[in-house]
């Protein structure tokens, strides 16, 4: 897809602040320092769009971002990240749920997973929570260039296996650095839209 337009629309913690439009919504989830942000500017071309942050657990409400007027990317807080307290990490818990559980709009849900490491405890609850409630769920593994060529299809057995994915759910590959699986992803996307 080639991307034309892309901004931040709102950046919500309660439903009547979601965007009031009809347009196919993708939600990104991932524990915290993952590479969200980095997978959404990789994806529209744009370097900072979706900021990235040194210090995990920045983001705190649902970033919704419209690419081409067509679709909203939407970024939601990490998960994993030990330094916020369990009240907000609740709070945080309940605003995402809501979203998941209350949209219309979302089509299907991105998770973000270290290509480098299996997936972690908190990545395995998040993909049964999708599972859970049906949710369409397309895995991305994320930092496909620190890793050699060679052994990619090894480490994304271990992501699928860990995970006890589905047959159907996509898993793609993903570098933020070197855009590797960016069209793919793109052709996935568009499935769902």
């Amino acid at each position: 897809m080639k991307v034309t337009s892309s901004d931040i629309v709102i950046s919500a913690v309660k439903p009547e602040q979601y965007p009031n439009t009809p347009i196919p919504e993708f939600a990104l989830a991932g524990r915290s320092n993952v590479g969200k942000s980095s997978f959404i500017n990789k994806m529209i071309n744009r370097k900072n769009l979706a900021r990235t942050s040194s210090k995990p657990g920045k983001t705190q409400t649902l970033n919704f971002y419209i690419i081409n007027e067509a679709l909203h990317f939407v970024d939601v807080p990490g998960y994993g990240y030990a330094k916020v307290s369990k009240t907000e990490r609740d709070a945080w818990g309940r605003m995402i749920e809501t979203y998941f559980t209350s949209r219309d709009q979302l089509r299907a849900a991105l998770l973000i997973v270290d290509l480098r490491h299996p997936p972690t405890k908190d990545d395995i609850a998040m993909y049964e929570f999708l599972k859970h409630y049906d949710l369409p769920r397309i895995v991305i593994a994320t930092k496909a260039d620190k890793i050699p060529k060679g052994k990619w299809q090894k480490h994304l057995k271990v992501t699928r296996q860990t995970l006890n994915m589905e047959r159907e759910d996509e898993l793609l590959l993903f570098s933020g650095e070197t855009g590797e699986g960016k069209e793919q992803a793109w052709g996935v996307l568009k499935k769902y839209m």
